[in-house]
Protein backbone atom coordinates (compact mmCIF):
# COMPACT_ATOMS: atom_id res chain seq x y z
CA UNK A 1 0.00 0.00 0.00
CA UNK A 2 2.45 2.38 0.62
CA UNK A 3 4.61 1.28 -2.35
CA UNK A 4 2.10 0.62 -5.16
CA UNK A 5 0.26 4.91 -6.04
CA UNK A 6 0.96 7.28 -7.93
CA UNK A 7 0.84 9.81 -4.79
CA UNK A 8 3.20 13.17 -3.97
CA UNK A 9 4.28 14.94 -1.75
CA UNK A 10 3.28 18.68 -1.71
CA UNK A 11 6.47 20.56 -1.17
CA UNK A 12 4.99 23.66 0.60
CA UNK A 13 2.91 21.31 2.99
CA UNK A 14 4.26 18.68 3.12
CA UNK A 15 0.99 16.71 2.54
CA UNK A 16 -0.12 13.91 0.09
CA UNK A 17 -1.24 14.40 -3.25
CA UNK A 18 -3.54 11.88 -5.08
CA UNK A 19 -5.75 11.97 -7.53
CA UNK A 20 -7.94 9.34 -6.22
CA UNK A 21 -9.69 9.25 -2.51
CA UNK A 22 -9.10 5.71 -2.25
CA UNK A 23 -5.39 5.65 -3.02
CA UNK A 24 -5.00 8.79 -0.77
CA UNK A 25 -6.68 6.46 2.11
CA UNK A 26 -4.97 3.68 1.63
CA UNK A 27 -1.52 5.25 1.75
CA UNK A 28 -2.49 7.25 4.90
CA UNK A 29 -3.61 4.24 6.45
CA UNK A 30 -0.54 2.19 5.86
CA UNK A 31 1.43 5.40 7.08
CA UNK A 32 -0.68 4.83 10.84
CA UNK A 33 0.43 0.99 10.54
CA UNK A 34 4.31 2.46 10.28
CA UNK A 35 4.89 2.29 6.68
CA UNK A 36 5.62 5.93 6.21
CA UNK A 37 5.93 6.98 2.22
CA UNK A 38 8.65 9.53 2.55
CA UNK A 39 8.92 10.87 -1.80
CA UNK A 40 9.47 10.36 -4.90
CA UNK A 41 13.11 11.06 -6.40
CA UNK A 42 14.76 11.32 -9.63
CA UNK A 43 17.78 9.58 -9.66
CA UNK A 44 20.43 8.45 -12.89
CA UNK A 45 17.35 8.09 -15.18
CA UNK A 46 15.34 6.43 -12.39
CA UNK A 47 12.50 7.15 -9.97
CA UNK A 48 13.05 5.95 -6.23
CA UNK A 49 10.44 5.65 -4.13
CA UNK A 50 11.11 6.05 -0.03
CA UNK A 51 9.57 4.62 2.19
CA UNK A 52 9.86 4.42 6.68
CA UNK A 53 9.99 0.87 7.85
CA UNK A 54 10.15 0.82 11.45
CA UNK A 55 8.59 3.77 12.92
CA UNK A 56 10.51 4.25 16.10
CA UNK A 57 14.27 3.78 14.64
CA UNK A 58 12.56 5.92 11.78
CA UNK A 59 14.93 3.72 8.88
CA UNK A 60 14.06 4.81 5.23
CA UNK A 61 14.11 1.89 2.67
CA UNK A 62 14.61 2.94 -1.21
CA UNK A 63 13.05 0.97 -4.06
CA UNK A 64 13.75 1.69 -7.84
CA UNK A 65 10.58 1.64 -9.71
CA UNK A 66 11.27 -0.52 -12.77
CA UNK A 67 7.72 -0.10 -14.21
CA UNK A 68 4.04 0.79 -13.29
CA UNK A 69 0.83 -0.89 -15.00
CA UNK A 70 -1.62 1.51 -14.53
CA UNK A 71 -5.10 1.25 -13.04
CA UNK A 72 -7.45 0.35 -15.55
CA UNK A 73 -11.20 -1.18 -15.66
CA UNK A 74 -10.34 -4.86 -17.13
CA UNK A 75 -7.75 -5.40 -14.94
CA UNK A 76 -9.57 -3.39 -11.77
CA UNK A 77 -5.89 -2.74 -10.13
CA UNK A 78 -2.76 -1.11 -10.33
CA UNK A 79 0.63 -2.54 -10.10
CA UNK A 80 4.49 -1.69 -9.76
CA UNK A 81 8.05 -3.49 -10.29
CA UNK A 82 10.14 -2.58 -8.01
CA UNK A 83 13.78 -3.52 -6.88
CA UNK A 84 15.72 -2.48 -3.66
CA UNK A 85 18.31 0.19 -4.16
Amino acid sequence: MSLCHSIIIDPSDQKYSAASPDELALVEGAKDLGFEFRGRDRGDNQELITVVWDPITESEQRYILLSTLEFNSDRKRMSVLLKNE
